[in-house]
């Protein structure tokens, strides 16, 4: 029987292209669950991803999965063609520009959770339909933590579910423009408040290059962006963090306010590494040793 795994992940793998002013690399690997999973990887090596891919999908990355540690029995193949988005980026690396997005099995995916992921501790449903996400936490038994990302096409479609879905999370996490877009408010704070009268305890506010913003019933905490002098594709770098701090949190167990301040500070650190390069490269050569480094360094930085 295997052992339960200890995070779950619910989220897209897909073949990337993309363009930035530094490069462009033609049907490279990503998604949210595939940055999510390997960030969170450094952590925690019981992971188990939740997603669909098409006969096409590439068997070299079946094995950089496998051999990351990260359980694929939830990995769906399906016939047809793997989700596939193309993207260009100007200078203002905060806003690609969509050439096109092809879901193909995607389209019709199902989440499914195997057996021995149902009491899975640690879930984190990265962005796709609300409706989903609230089928999946209908499969799973007592999480300790539950992550909700989502985006501003599910706020304007489906708005009344997603509010429905706070109320059954404990984290979640969106940008600034998707805050104010799904709160009315224009102040990130009063936008933390209104999300939270939802049901959900706290809000992650992604803020790109200028950090992240957390808000909670007992605390608040800004974690600053580290500071890069080389970023060639900011791709994935959301749920890179969420698979950082997530991980994080999923080591020390313990969910209290310096564990999640510390947990914020990784996610940081490991969505810093993974803008460096493009798709999932900087996550291949990275050590552990690399991340504890730039953590002291981040200490530093950020102490006054």
């Amino acid at each position: 029987m295997r052992k339960n795994n200890n995070i779950l992940i619910i989220g897209s793998v897909a073949v990337d292209s993309i363009e930035t002013p530094f490069g462009k690399r033609e049907s490279v690997l990503g998604g949210s669950a595939t940055y999510s999973s390997l960030s969170a990887s450094f952590f925690n090596k019981n992971i188990g991803i939740i997603s669909v891919v098409g006969r096409d999908f590439p068997k070299r990355y079946m094995s950089l999965y496998k051999a990351r540690g990260i359980n694929l029995d939830g990995l769906k193949i399906a016939e047809g063609r793997t989700f596939r988005w193309k993207g260009n980026y100007n200078y203002d690396l905060n806003s690609p520009r969509t050439v096109y997005t092809h879901l193909n099995v995607f389209a019709d995916f199902d989440p499914e959770i195997p057996r021995h992921s149902e009491t899975s501790k640690f879930v984190f449903l990265a962005n796709i339909d609300p409706d989903l996400q609230r089928r999946v936490l209908s499969q799973v038994k007592g999480p300790e933590l539950i992550l909700c990302d989502t985006m501003n096409y599910w706020i304007d479609r489906k708005r009344k579910s997603l509010l429905k879905l706070l109320k059954n999370i404990d984290m979640f996490l969106l940008n600034e423009s998707e805050a104010r877009l799904l709160s009315g408010e224009t102040n990130l704070k009063k936008a933390a408040k209104f999300i939270m009268s939802y049901g959900t305890p706290s809000v992650i506010i992604k803020k790109g290059e200028h950090g992240v913003l957390f808000f909670s019933k007992h605390f608040s905490f800004s974690a600053p962006a580290y500071i890069l002098e080389t970023i060639r594709d900011p791709t994935g770098a959301g749920d890179t963090f969420a698979g950082g701090m997530l991980g994080y949190l999923s080591h020390v167990r313990k969910i209290n306010s310096p564990n999640i301040r510390k947990g914020l500070v990784y996610g940081s650190i490991m969505a810093s590494f993974v803008v460096e390069d493009f798709s999932i490269n900087r996550m291949l050569k990275l050590t552990k040793r690399d991340i504890n480094k730039r953590y002291r360094e981040f200490r530093r930085i950020a102490s006054f």
